[in-house]
This record gives C-alpha cells, structure tokens and sequence, in this order.
C-alpha cells in the first residue's frame, strides 16, 4: 500500500531580506504614582473593573464623595465572580483612575482617597 500526500495549499515563499521591522505598539500611558497624591486603592487581582454594582444602577462612589473603611468603592468581575472592592483608609474620593468595564491588572491604581 502506498501513502497518498495531498498537494501544498501554498507554494513556499521565498525570506524577504529586507523585510522591515514591524514597529512597536505604543504603550499605554498609566498615571505615574507621582501625579495623584493621596491613598490609592490597587486591585487585587485580574480582572474587569465596574463603577456599578449592574449596568442601570448608580455608582458606589463618585469623585468628592467622602468614604468610610469598609464602603465598596467599585467592583473586580475575575472568572465570573464579583468581587468587591472596599476602601481601606477613610477620607474623599480624589480620582477614580479606570473606566467601567475595563480590563485591570494585579496592583493597578482604581482610585485615589485623599
């Protein structure tokens, strides 16, 4: 019995020598930790930051509103659980540095307590 092989889909091409570099994907700008004083709340874990605890409701917080410790200040969806997200230092909302549906990182800035 002899082994059948089916026909290249593609001819090999030929190595360009020449080929240009693809250019590097600018980085994204985070805020440097210089620019906002005060306390920043990190996340502690990977995943997607949200403002509200479901799309029609209001914000925990707003830019201003003053915190307790213990007050959720936003949520953290990782592997389809909401993790909330609450202040550790007492004091006024400065920033809120992410947008709602965002991906976030481990220790990336969410909001800065002054």
């Amino acid at each position: 019995m002899q082994q059948a092989y089916a026909a290249p889909m593609m001819q090999p091409q030929p190595a360009l020598s020449n080929a240009v570099a693809p250019a590097a994907a600018p980085a994204m700008e985070a805020p440097a930790a210089a620019e906002v004083s005060g306390h920043i709340v990190r996340s502690p874990m990977v995943g997607t930051f949200y403002r509200t605890p479901s799309p029609d409701a209001k914000a925990f917080v707003e830019v201003g509103q003053k915190v307790n410790v213990g007050d959720t200040l936003c949520i953290v969806e990782a592997m389809k659980m909401m993790n909330q997200i609450e202040a550790d230092k007492a004091g006024t909302v400065k920033a809120i540095l992410v947008e709602s549906g965002q991906p976030v990182e481990f220790d990336e800035p969410l909001v800065v307590i002054e």
